[in-house]
């Protein structure tokens, strides 16, 4: 299909909305909360050190507690008439999340509540993914979902500008930066879930399974039995493998670059503006392997990803300039909306599809797992060696091996077909 003629159904742009709609909470995860967390913690006599890995922890939490839920709500969803109440719950419990953020916590009651903020998110994902199935055909998940990627960082960049205009120019505008950041939280839920709205009004579940009586009975009793099938499914079981490493990888990149940027000795200003560009670069990026995948195969674009990833790891463990980290940033772009887009479609495409969101809490236990060791593994490693560095080294045999078991998950799929 020639992507220039590809015209969007409505219903596809309302799905691409919420990515627009969520981004600007996972770009405020990467740079302003971080950065405010960091300062309340030492503030009150906690070392860098110690506060970057206090927030590895509460990042290790909320990706357990998602992957531990996963599988069960994911299971559920695909129950006809439960997909979309509890896309709802979780994304509520991520914009209320956001919002109190913005209360005067104490820095273990502010990890408190950003752990139920990054659950509601996670949670949403289960379900906004599996959603793919029912808004698109086959021949433009790659697309749509890389345009999802793409408009999300774009997107997100608008309230974000404005909460940086407002935490820069607090002293200008008389307010102060603590109050300025407050605002932030509040501005990004607001536009969150707004955006949202014109999925939550206009998105139906087409794909399901028929139950009259007992849903969450014989959703276990479904979940166990794709527990049990899982091992005769050798191409889905192989990929989730794979993901799950070199994913792991990837998400700790993007949850863990401003502490590690401000371990280094980054100023916060060039942190948030580095990261800023991220969002803007990778928006063209994003699109522009959307159209790569019309043209080349999905797997190939991936291996290209993982490889690039695998690159940016190698060059992080010498960084100690701001302008490494500025360049580090690029890079990251160009990448980072590919390899999200591409690992979503490729796996929508080889589940069955009436069992969506069943395959996609297993994603997210896969996913979530492995960011779950990610930063797990960069917290420990940070606190016994004192040094963020050690923590990048693992995130590099992370790629090295998702990029080994991928090949064999590719070989597998083509032997089946």
């Amino acid at each position: 299909m020639n992507e220039s003629k590809i015209k969007l159904t409505k219903l596809e742009k309302y799905w691409i909305l919420y990515d627009v709609g969520n981004s600007a909470f996972i770009l405020l995860v990467s740079t302003i909360i971080p950065i405010y967390f960091k300062n309340i913690a030492m503030s009150n006599g906690i070392s860098a050190a110690n506060s970057t890995a206090y927030w590895s922890y509460a990042i290790s939490i909320s990706t357990l507690v998602v992957a531990i839920l996963g599988p069960i709500l994911g299971t559920l969803a695909d129950t006809k008439g439960y997909k979309k109440p509890l896309f709802i719950l979780f994304l509520m419990l991520g914009v209320l999340g956001c919002a109190a953020l913005s209360l005067p916590f104490s820095w273990i009651a502010f990890l408190t509540v950003f752990v139920f903020a990054k659950v509601g998110i996670s949670g949403s994902f289960i379900f906004y993914d599996s959603m793919l199935s029912d808004i698109t055909t086959d021949d433009k998940m790659d697309y749509l979902s890389s345009l999802g990627y793409a408009w999300g960082y774009i997107g997100s960049c608008i309230p974000f500008t404005i909460s940086l205009i407002l935490i820069l120019f607090a002293d200008k505008l008389n307010i102060s930066t603590t109050f300025a950041t407050s605002i932030a939280f509040i501005l990004n839920s607001a536009w969150w879930f707004i955006i949202t709205i014109p999925l939550l009004r206009n998105y139906n579940q087409i794909h399901y399974i028929e139950v009259k009586k007992h849903a969450m009975m014989k959703a276990f009793k479904r979940l166990w039995d794709v527990f049990k099938d899982i091992k005769n499914q050798k191409e889905i079981f192989t990929y989730l493998l794979a993901f799950f490493f070199y994913i792991d990888g990837v998400y700790t990149i993007i949850e863990m670059a401003t502490s590690y940027g401000k371990d280094v000795g980054i100023g916060d200003n060039d942190l948030l503006l580095a990261l800023l560009l991220t969002q803007v670069v990778a928006f063209p990026f994003a699109i522009i392997f959307g159209r790569l995948s019309k043209k080349f195969k999905t797997k190939n674009l991936i291996n290209v990803c993982i490889i690039g990833y695998f690159l940016i790891a190698l060059f992080a463990l010498q960084l100690d300039k701001t302008w490494e980290f500025w360049f580090l940033a690029v890079c990251v772009a160009i990448f980072q909306g590919g390899i999200q887009a591409f690992s979503r479609s490729y796996f929508a495409k080889i589940i069955p599809k009436e069992k969506s969101s069943e395959y996609f809490g297993l994603y997210d236990i896969f996913g979530k797992g492995a960011s779950f060791i990610g930063a797990l593994l960069m917290g420990i490693s940070t606190q016994i060696s004192g040094n963020s560095k050690t923590g990048v080294a693992f995130i590099g045999v992370m790629f090295i091996i998702g990029f080994i078991v991928f090949q064999r998950a590719v070989k597998i799929g083509s032997t089946k077909n």
